[in-house]
């Protein structure tokens, strides 16, 4: 499904693919992209995040799986290829996909995006309102890339961090133990990936090799809703929130 960018005078018009990576095989979660989770397949949450987008031109799902295209078709994203064996296995990078993608729009459709948003089919509690949110501050922006980070607990901060040297206990930033940070609310905040949205604009990626480049943005989302789902743990922890928040299988 496509369709045209809603008129904003903050937001630059430009061609937007929203890419979603969705391979068959999964170890963690056996077929876990075609699994029901909150009454939906997973991939469907992915696919309406792109559909519903304001600013998103495009929604399209790179798979190697027919099962994973017709589901993701029937979510009113596009399936147009199937991607090859080679880079749908464990360590197929990531890059790869995209570029691979991108060279198939491009030869086969001549269709080239300005920007590119990975939206993984992993994080089920990321929204098209999130999405919004981020684009609305990326395409204004001098800005190469944009990535969706959460806040993380005081005891993961650098500072609270340890390794051990020769069975010496040593502070992971190098500073001595007795220098030691005695209170959290002493300590900066934090941040890490939640794998929830990736932008970033074409041309980084072609001049630089990278989906970052050298000026990237963050875009904060709570942490209640940056589940990943790696593990039939996370699986779970998905499971209770939407068990807690049913209206959240709907939200847009």
């Amino acid at each position: 499904m496509s369709h045209s960018i809603a008129s904003d005078n903050a937001v630059p018009t430009t061609s937007v693919l929203a890419l979603i990576p969705a391979r068959g095989g999964s170890k963690g979660v056996p077929r876990k992209n075609v699994r029901r989770l909150g009454g939906k397949p997973l991939i469907q949450y992915a696919c309406e995040c792109g559909t519903q987008s304001r600013y998103v031109t495009r929604t399209v799902v790179s798979t190697d799986c027919p099962e994973i295209a017709q589901a993701a078709l029937a979510a009113g994203a596009e399936a147009p290829f199937l991607r090859p064996a080679d880079l749908a296995r464990d360590d197929s990078p990531t890059l790869d996909v995209v570029q691979h993608a991108l060279a198939w729009l491009r030869t086969q459709q001549a269709w080239v995006p300005e920007v590119v948003v990975l939206l993984q089919p992993t994080a089920p509690l990321r929204r098209a309102t999130h999405v919004d949110a981020a684009l609305e501050r990326f395409l204004p922006s001098d800005a190469d890339s944009l990535v969706s980070v959460r806040a993380l607990e005081a005891h993961y901060n650098p500072h609270w961090q340890f390794e051990i040297q020769e069975g010496r206990l040593r502070v992971f930033t190098g500073e001595p133990l007795s220098q030691l940070i005695p209170r959290r609310q002493s300590l900066s905040t934090t941040y890490t990936r939640n794998g929830a949205i990736y932008a970033f604009r074409r041309r980084c990626l072609e001049q630089t090799g990278s989906i970052y480049g050298d000026h990237c943005l963050a875009y904060e989302m709570p942490t209640e809703l940056s589940i990943n789902i790696d593990t039939m743990d996370d699986w779970r922890a998905a499971e209770a929130y939407f068990a807690r928040h049913p209206e959240a299988s709907n939200a847009a």
